[in-house]
């Protein structure tokens, strides 16, 4: 079986992973591959025909991301929230209307959705990208470590680990790693990991011409949150949103139609004009999701110190937006972890 040989090792190519190639490549380091199991790039940004059924939504305090749109040139613009929002608190009493405050921190999103910035990140180096490359152990060798895939071998001096901890673990170690960190990985929640997500497409935005601007938010119905999607150049319009759990269990077509039916109730009939419905259930993704999936609706515990750790003698680093002690859980949170990564390997 054939081996290839670099001097770093990414496994990965979310935005995490490709971030740190970024960074090395920026740094003159070249000597480097990523290995991804997905067929496509971007690990848990994912945009379907306009519709981000992922990574969507930034704000003015996450600098590191700000900064690497910057340096890419890539536009961001305000997550639109003109005019009457809608808020149910119980389906057996009205619903509220109420205006978003001016002068809450701005949501962002970025220019030609998410995927842009996978796609200009990954532009400079995408030959050195293996996809659908599944990393299955990594041993210490002499002089590096190895990496076994089902796609053959691979050997580097350093490599760099971004996918979920708790996917990670599906990973053989030797020697294996210490208790403290597999432990934590164990209990690390993946984010995105039990969410599921509705994009619907239409030939005009009707909610706008109603002043409405596309929010709905309460957890008692089909739709726990939905939101204007629309592109900023006129060309694509939509709506997005997270799906309620409880309708994991439906077959497809009973979900579309209560999801449907529940968004007609407060923004109008003319939502069942749709062009295009898409739906993403994360849970079903192995590549994020594990059986041992749970809900969490607050905040989980990210950047456990363990993560910032080298380890089988400083060839192993492990990166991601759950590993981030600053911003964990967010694109920003991957980014600087990323960033954090390749330094690192570049300096031990």
């Amino acid at each position: 079986m054939e081996r290839r040989f670099s001097k770093y090792v990414i496994i990965g190519a979310g935005l995490s992973g490709l971030t740190s190639a970024y960074y090395l490549q920026k740094s003159g380091e070249t000597d480097f591959l990523l290995l991804e199991s997905r067929e496509r790039l971007g690990g848990r940004i994912l945009t379907n025909e306009g519709i981000d059924l992922g990574a969507t939504w930034f704000q003015t305090h996450h600098e590191r991301l700000l900064d690497l749109i910057g340096e890419l040139d890539i536009d961001k613009f305000y997550q639109y929230s003109k005019g009457n929002s809608v808020m149910v608190y119980s389906t057996m009493a009205p619903e509220h209307y109420f205006e978003s405050d001016p002068n809450t921190p701005p949501a962002y999103r970025i220019s030609g959705n998410s995927k842009a910035l996978i796609n200009a990140l990954a532009k400079p180096f995408s030959e050195k990208i293996n996809t659908e490359t599944t990393a299955m152990a990594i041993s210490e060798v002499a002089n590096g470590l190895t990496v076994e895939t089902d796609k053959g071998m691979f050997s580097a001096e350093k490599v760099i680990v971004t996918v979920p901890p708790r996917i990670a673990l599906r990973i053989s170690f030797s020697p294996e790693l210490p208790v403290a960190i597999t432990e934590t990985m164990t209990k690390t929640h993946t984010w995105m990991s039990n969410a599921m997500k509705v994009g619907l497409t239409f030939k005009k935005p009707f909610w706008r011409g109603k002043n409405m601007s596309g929010m709905l938010i309460g957890q008692v119905g089909a739709v726990t949150e939905l939101y204007d999607h629309c592109d900023t150049k006129g060309q694509k319009y939509a709506l997005m949103g997270f799906i309620n759990e409880g309708l994991r269990d439906f077959s497809p077509e009973a979900r579309q139609e209560r999801i449907l039916n529940y968004i007609a109730k407060y923004l109008g009939r003319e939502v069942m004009d749709y062009q295009n419905y898409f739906e993403k259930d994360w849970s079903q993704d192995p590549n994020t999701s594990c059986e041992a999936i749970k809900s969490i609706y607050m905040s989980p515990s990210y950047g456990n110190p363990v993560f910032e750790k080298a380890y089988l003698k400083n060839k192993l680093l492990f990166s991601g937006a759950e590993t981030s002690p600053v911003s964990g859980g967010y694109m920003d949170g991957a980014v600087y972890s990323g960033i954090k990564a390749a330094e690192k390997a570049m300096q031990l």
